[in-house]
Order: structure tokens, then C-alpha cells, then sequence
């Protein structure tokens, strides 16, 4: 008679909060006696705990390889932003009069109510005016956006050594800095999309909650500290505004810059183009983050040897009534000879004018401003734009998608403006009679 083999059963725990990335921590044996092995050290354990609450669940493979840097210099830059805050609230509550025995209750609050009022009606006006344009300009807004802040801080902090004008400095910094809490948080949720690889955009946005709560603490601290060892020295005190300003503007460009975009907006599209044109590739993202421009568009005049800016020459969702009548006597002719497009193109001047059909789709709007670009770039070389860019877009259009989509592109859309102007072309028969 056979004795049946005892068989070994092992159990093992692993940690971790991605497939991919499991450590081993504990080992259980059921022979010859049950054992317990345990693997790595407590403390790792609790470091790993508290890691939990500062990055994202699944980190570093559930968001993208520019997430890393682009933390650590945002980080910078945010603490070196709570500190000048100290400065600057430091000198602003001086000036409405706390800790002066003349200084009146309601006067102050009459201040710093009017100071908050002007702040909230700056941020509706702004986003009145660039609310839709925000998530297209990510980079750039994200520059200007701390740009704004800086110059509201040194407002506060400028508005003691003018009395007479006191509620006209706050007031206007308080504008300045709403710009900033506008563009800054849209520009933050486009951000937090891109970083998102499996969808864990609220996971993201909460860690760095966590993250900015910690900057937040820390440059508080330091910022007392520093308040505390400068009070009543005025040149020390901008010595130390004006470094740290210097610094965080500094921060902010090495964030941007860390940033690999993927989607395409008018100037990476126009980028992307260009050189697909001379070189028959396609650019990857990493290169196109190296040449972009994150500037304002009224910097760009010394950079346009070295990247031919053809988007800035087009203005797509063009509204018919603001053309001239020769632009408008060959809108007419282009809608006679392309009844059933979803777009036309109007050339003037070096400029071209991109009018949408009211029906038209993303996909035609992303079509209308590559074509807009092939025109744009055959007006440079002096070519019949108009047969060369349609003759070139059905023969490389489709192709070109391709390579982008390849290269890790996403070619769904076109991010851009608003359009808020479409038109709509019918080609009726005519009811005069030939003689």
C-alpha cells in the first residue's frame, strides 16, 4: 500500500500598489512545522506607508516619465513662493494698520474687503476673455500664471511706500494674482490629464494636494523665520524678495520645460509639419518639447530664425463678416468649387483665414489647420498655394496622420480656441434665363 506524499504549501504576501511593482515581504510554510518568514525591515514598511501619501497609486509606471521632474521643480518654485508671501503679508497688514493704535476696525476690513472684491472680478473677466483659451497654451499660461503671481506679491509688498495710493497698489495686486489662480488651475487639470496613464487623474490631483500641503508648511515656517530675521530692514528684505522671485521664475521655466506634451495645438502641429515637409519624418514628442516656445507670442521675434512660426499667420473660425470684399468675392468662388467641404481657406495678404462649417467635426478642424499650414508654408516659397496645398494634402495627409499617431501622438483633435463662429454654404440654381 502507497503512503501519499505530504505536500508543501508555501503562501507568500507582497506589497505594493501596482502589479508591476510588488515587493515580498512575508513567507508562510506548512512543513515539516509552519514558519513564518519575514522579508525587509519595518521601517521600509512604514516609509513605503507614508510614500502612499504623497505619490500616486501605481507610481512610477501609472503616470508619464515627465512627472518626476517636473514635481521637484514645482515644488521648488512653491516654496519659494510661500516664503515671499510672508514678506509680502508682512508689509501689507503693516500698511492697513495692524498693530497701530490709530489704525480703525472697519477701516481695515473695508480694505481687505475691496481688495478681495477686486480680485474676484479680475478672475471672471479673465476667464471671460481667455477661459477657452487656457488647455491649448498649457506651457505658456503656466509661465504667465506665476508671472502674475509675482507681481501681485511685490504690490503687497511695494504698497507701504505709498499711502496716498495704498488701495489702488492692493487693489491691483489682488488683480494680478487672480489672473493667476484662473490660469494656474486650468492649466493644473490639463496637466494632471496628460500625467494620468491609467486614468488616474483624481489619484494624481490628490497626492499632489498632499505634496503642495507639505511645500505649503515648509515655507510657512521659513517664511516666519525669514520675516523674523529681516523686520525692519527694508534692503534685506528685498535683497531677499527680489533672490527668491529670481529663483522662482527659474523654477517655473525648468518645470515647463521638463513637460513632454503629446496633444497637438497650433505651434507643435505647425513644428511637426514643417519639418515633415523638408524631411519626410515625423518629430518625436521629446523633440518637439525642445523647440516648442513657451514664451507669449511677443517674445517670439527672436526666435523666428531658427523656427518659422506659420501658425501665428492664421486664424482659424474666421467670421465671414469681418472679411473684406475681395476676400469675400473668393469665399464665394471657394464654396462654389467646394460645395460639400467642411471648410475653406481664404488667402490674403500672407494671412489665411480658416471659415468652419457648422457641421464640421474635430477631426475636419485638426484637417482645415494642417492644410492651413501647407499653404502658409508654400506662400513662403512662392508656389500657387492654393493647387500645391490640396494637391499635397491628398496625397501625404493621411499618411502623415499616421507617422504622428505612430510617434505617440494623439491626432483626435486639435487644441485651440473656441469656435465660435461656423458658416454654412449652399449652391442654389441660379433663375436668370439666357436670352
Amino acid at each position: 500500500m502507497e503512503v501519499a506524499k505530504k505536500e508543501i504549501v508555501i503562501i507568500e504576501e507582497w506589497n505594493g500598489s501596482s502589479s508591476t511593482n510588488l515587493s515580498k515581504t512575508a513567507t508562510v510554510k506548512s512543513s515539516p512545522s509552519l514558519s513564518v518568514q519575514r522579508f525587509g525591515s519595518r521601517f521600509n514598511h512604514v516609509w513605503s506607508r507614508v510614500l502612499q501619501a504623497f505619490v500616486p497609486e501605481g507610481f512610477p509606471s501609472s503616470v508619464t516619465p515627465d512627472y518626476i521632474p517636473f514635481q521637484f521643480w514645482d515644488s521648488l518654485q512653491g516654496l519659494s513662493t510661500y516664503i515671499r508671501m510672508m514678506l509680502s503679508t508682512q508689509a501689507l497688514l503693516g500698511a492697513i494698520g495692524v498693530g497701530e493704535k490709530s489704525a480703525t476696525v472697519i477701516g481695515a476690513t473695508f480694505q481687505w474687503f475691496l481688495r478681495d472684491l477686486t480680485g474676484m472680478l479680475g478672475g471672471i473677466l479673465f476667464t471671460f476673455y481667455q477661459g477657452s483659451n487656457l488647455d491649448s497654451n498649457a506651457k505658456m499660461w503656466r509661465l504667465v500664471a506665476d508671472l502674475m503671481n509675482d507681481l501681485g506679491m511685490m504690490m503687497d509688498l511695494v504698497s507701504p511706500l505709498f499711502p496716498s495710493a495704498f488701495i489702488f497698489v492692493v487693489c491691483l495686486g489682488s488683480l494680478s494674482r487672480s489672473f493667476t489662480g484662473v490660469a494656474s488651475g486650468a492649466t493644473r487639470a490639463a496637466l494632471t490629464q496628460h500625467f494620468a496613464l491609467q486614468h488616474n487623474a483624481a489619484d494624481i490631483s490628490a497626492k499632489e494636494g498632499s505634496q503642495e500641503t507639505v511645500a505649503t508648511m515648509t515655507g510657512m515656517a521659513l517664511g516666519m523665520l525669514l520675516a523674523r530675521i529681516t523686520f525692519g530692514h527694508p534692503l534685506a528684505i528685498w535683497f531677499s524678495f527680489l533672490s527668491l522671485t529670481v529663483f522662482h521664475m527659474y523654477a517655473n521655466y525648468r518645470a515647463v520645460r521638463c513637460l513632454v506634451l503629446t496633444s497637438l495645438n497650433m505651434q507643435r502641429s505647425s513644428i511637426l509639419l514643417q519639418h515633415f515637409m523638408e524631411k519626410g519624418q515625423v518629430l518625436s514628442p521629446e523633440q518637439v518639447s525642445r523647440m516648442e516656445h513657451i514664451l507669449p507670442r511677443w517674445t517670439t521675434f527672436w526666435c523666428s530664425r531658427t523656427v518659422k512660426l506659420l501658425h501665428t499667420h492664421i486664424c482659424l473660425g474666421a467670421r465671414i463678416s469681418s472679411l473684406d470684399q475681395q476676400e469675400m468675392m473668393e469665399l464665394l468662388h471657394s464654396a462654389r468649387s467646394h460645395k460639400k467641404a467642411k471648410y475653406l481657406l481664404v488667402e490674403n495678404k500672407g494671412n489665411i483665414s480658416i471659415l468652419m462649417h457648422k457641421n464640421s467635426t474635430s477631426s475636419d478642424i485638426l484637417q482645415s489647420f494642417i492644410n492651413a499650414l501647407v499653404m502658409a508654408n508654400f506662400m513662403e516659397e512662392n508656389k500657387s498655394v492654393y493647387l500645391e496645398s490640396q494637391s499635397w494634402m491628398d496625397k501625404h495627409y493621411e499618411v502623415f496622420l499616421q507617422k504622428l499617431s505612430s510617434s505617440g501622438w494623439k491626432t483626435q483633435r486639435l487644441l485651440s480656441q473656441s469656435i465660435v463662429w461656423r458658416a454654412n454654404w449652399i449652391c442654389e440654381p441660379s433663375d436668370d434665363k439666357a436670352d
